[in-house]
């Protein structure tokens, strides 16, 4: 029998109540103004939110990927906009902490992992989303360091961040030519353009960013020359665990407006639940959420313990991110009328599922991940 322990009760429920005293009282202020406050992420990370895969000597609480998953959830419960800024937040850290150096965890984990410090994951281009190997962005090598020249897209936390992962190109066409860089929030010739106006996630920043011969210092790399596709890819693999982790919480909130609603609802003096197009419709959305977050759990466990998760993590985000927009729907459904409105919070949770299904790579290439995966796994070439 699945049971969490202790721990993770006492997490999950902590990550909850700090998300409702938090974000609570300006959730629909920030939606439709489309403002983002950096100074909750400040409070999340002062109450551990912001660095809890993130080891303890660095200032993380150093816990598992369930432990996280199960975090993001219940923030995303509340306000799927600061779920995401928490996990994008949380990709330089898995970065550093796995792939970067004494130097560079000591100058930049602590206040990622407290929330004093925001990060941000640049990679998207132009003409290069999902097919990363693709970039254009370059980095020609001078004395002592790089200049990086281009321009990256969708970037949350873009005009934020104090400290950007951005993708690279130092070599020839292909992944082989990547490289991984920090560059700081406040370095010369970066520059901001566009701020996307967003369906959903109003509350999150996404940004254009501009790079104009921005110098770094060599030790600003992420590992060797080469590395970045590497570094981007382990990267995306633990993101796609936490979007599908936000999205099962954007499904969860969705079902916990429903029923209730549908319990007191009447139409011909009898609950709308007892009907059985209604009753029917929450079941499945019932069923698609449990199945949705034993996926996403399977994923982070499997990670957790060493063992190969890629591919259960694209199933993971796949699963989860189609969970949620269609729980979220239904939920709107469900509403009828006041689903549509802002009087409820299911227009907004449907509005924020979409992207979901974008994010991280397409829900189409997931399928792709998983089919080339299936491909090895029975032998083929």
């Amino acid at each position: 029998m699945f049971e969490l322990n202790e721990t993770q009760r006492a997490l999950a429920d902590a990550a909850g109540e700090a998300a409702r005293a938090i974000l609570g009282p300006t959730l629909r202020e920030d939606d439709e103004a489309e403002r983002f406050r950096k100074e909750y992420i400040v409070a999340l990370g002062a109450a551990g939110l912001c660095g809890i895969p993130t080891p303890e000597a660095h200032g993380g609480l150093g816990l598992g990927y369930v432990d996280y998953a199960l975090a993001l959830e219940q923030i995303a419960r509340v306000s799927a906009s600061y779920a995401v800024s928490v996990a994008v937040t949380g990709l330089p850290q898995v970065i550093l902490a796995t792939m970067g150096d004494a130097a560079q965890q000591a100058a930049w984990l602590p206040g990622l992992a407290s929330g004093q410090l925001l990060g941000a994951f640049a990679l998207s281009e132009p003409g290069s989303g999902s097919d990363a190997a693709s970039l254009k962005t370059v980095a020609v090598r001078e004395a002592g360091g790089y200049r990086l020249t281009g321009t990256k897209f969708w970037i949350t936390h873009g005009s934020y961040a104090d400290v950007y992962v951005v993708m690279a190109r130092t070599g020839g066409p292909g992944p082989k030519g990547i490289s991984a860089f920090l560059v700081p929030g406040d370095a010369p010739g970066l520059s901001f353009a566009k701020k996307e106006e967003k369906m959903g996630l109003r509350a999150s920043p996404t940004v254009e960013i501009v790079l104009d011969g921005v110098f770094v210092p060599e030790a600003a790399r992420i590992g060797a020359e080469g590395d970045g596709f590497r570094v981007a890819m382990a990267a995306l693999d633990s993101g796609r665990i936490t979007i599908a982790a936000i999205s099962v919480g954007l499904a969860q909130a969705a079902l916990d407006v429903a029923v209730p609603y549908a319990m007191e609802r009447k139409q011909f003096e009898t609950p709308i639940i007892e009907f059985q197009g209604v009753g029917f419709l929450l079941a499945d959305m019932a069923m698609k959420v449990e199945q949705a977050r034993l996926l996403v759990q399977k994923a982070a466990w499997l990670r957790d313990n060493g063992q190969p998760y890629s591919m259960v993590a694209a199933m993971a985000k796949c699963a989860a991110t189609d969970c949620a927009m269609a729980v979220t729907t239904d939920a709107v459904q469900v509403l009828g009328g006041y689903g549509y409105t802002r009087e409820y919070p299911v227009e907004r949770y449907m509005r924020d599922s979409k992207v979901m299904q974008i994010v991280e790579g397409t829900n189409q290439v997931q399928r792709v991940v998983i089919a080339r995966q299936l491909r090895r796994h029975y032998g083929g070439a």
